[in-house]
């Protein structure tokens, strides 16, 4: 197969484009130029795709022998991961931009290019496995290493997409990748991993976001008393579960810390409350994507509602493109926004936005993002 060799730069993506070599593919690397400046994006360990990156990238490939291109998808970026990224935060949601770049770009732009230009796949360095599946279907199922796997941020691609995609690490563990990086003479071999949001340079999210929102105020509420306990300069610096941070000056009645237990963006008001007002036992989903079969009944199954959560026992129910998900084991801090991938086992389902959370109790309270008919939009977590 001719293929594309997504490589950004990392050890990962390096070690997938030689095992794709190794397999007998025609292979060509390509760097995604993501910021229109790349200097405004994180460096070093700590970024995704930058200058430093490519030129990583770019050794890495000479070494491996291939071909290499950088492509320049920056404007697609911008407004399908970083303007999308803004306006879930301004609508009190909270997005997840690795998934949404995932969904968006290397899996859409990039492969539509590819598949344009000739190249029947994509590689890349995600920890994840496919297989066939009995009726024919290309399956996702976790990595052998659970400690990297990576399948939550692929619950996004579907049949075709899954169908032109290769995961060339996902049977590997990451310390056993490194030792073949190393043996093969890949520079990238002990480059630490990358983290946080690559295009927030200073990791302050917060900030960025006042200098594109600008500042705002709202109120800081008790939910039991509804009394005002505080102030604030901007919603979109609160996420759903957060404990530090809120300077309301006095702790509750019973000496227990507060959480965050809703954020209403039109008026921005913060609704704190005890961490047992956390506790969801359901959620309604909306732009369902699935890696395959539509469920048709319920489905007994597991969801994971982080990118490194753990698995809750739930029952989903699908209605054309709403999900409902009861879930046998409560979650905790689970926001608007966020994205729920369901598994069949260690097979990947498929994932939903989360648009309200439903809480029991005597200390219920229902959590809807405003800005959608009866539900929110969104993906990720925060």
């Amino acid at each position: 197969m001719r293929v594309l060799a997504a490589m950004s730069g990392g050890v990962d993506s390096a070690v997938a484009a030689a095992r794709a070599v190794e397999a007998g593919h025609e292979v060509t690397g390509i760097h995604l130029a993501l910021s229109r400046n790349p200097k405004s994006y994180r460096t070093g360990s700590r970024g995704c795709c930058t200058i430093e990156d490519s030129g990583d990238a770019r050794r890495a490939a000479d070494v491996i022998g291939i071909p290499f291109y950088v492509w320049d998808l920056s404007d697609r970026f911008h407004e399908d991961v970083v303007e999308d990224f803004v306006e879930e935060y301004a609508a009190g949601r909270t997005p997840n931009p690795c998934l949404r770049c995932n969904e968006k770009i290397k899996f859409a732009a990039v492969l539509d290019r590819g598949l344009a230009l000739g190249f029947d796949a994509v590689a890349t360095g995600h920890y994840a496995q496919l297989e066939r599946g009995p009726d024919g279907l290309i399956e996702m199922h976790r990595a052998v290493d659970m400690g990297k796997d990576q399948s939550y941020v692929l619950g996004v691609l579907t049949q075709e997409q899954l169908a032109h995609s290769l995961f060339p690490l996902g049977d590997s563990r990451k310390s056993d990748v490194r030792l073949e990086a190393a043996a093969r003479g890949l520079s990238v071999a002990s480059k630490p991993d990358s983290h946080d949001i690559c295009f927030i340079s200073d990791g302050d999210t917060g900030g960025w976001l006042r200098e594109k929102l600008g500042a705002g105020h709202g109120d800081i509420v008790d939910h039991a008393s509804g009394e005002v306990l505080g102030s604030h300069e901007g919603a979109f610096g609160f996420t759903i579960g957060q404990r530090k941070g809120l300077r309301i000056g006095r702790p509750a009645d019973d000496g227990r810390p507060r959480y965050v237990l809703d954020i209403e963006p039109v008026s921005g008001t913060v609704t704190v409350g005890p961490r047992a007002a956390l506790l969801i036992d359901g959620l309604t989903g909306i732009r369902p994507r699935w890696c395959g079969t539509v469920p048709a009944a319920p489905m007994h199954g597991t969801v994971q509602l982080r990118a490194h959560g753990e698995e809750h026992r739930a029952v989903v129910r699908v209605s054309g493109d709403q999900v409902e998900v009861t879930l046998l084991e409560p979650a905790e801090g689970i926001a608007p926004g966020q994205a729920a991938v369901f598994y069949d086992g260690s097979r990947v389902v498929g994932s939903c936005t989360i648009s309200a959370t439903r809480r029991s109790g005597p200390t219920a309270l229902q959590t809807e993002a405003a800005g959608a008919p009866g539900a929110a939009d969104g993906a990720g977590s925060r």
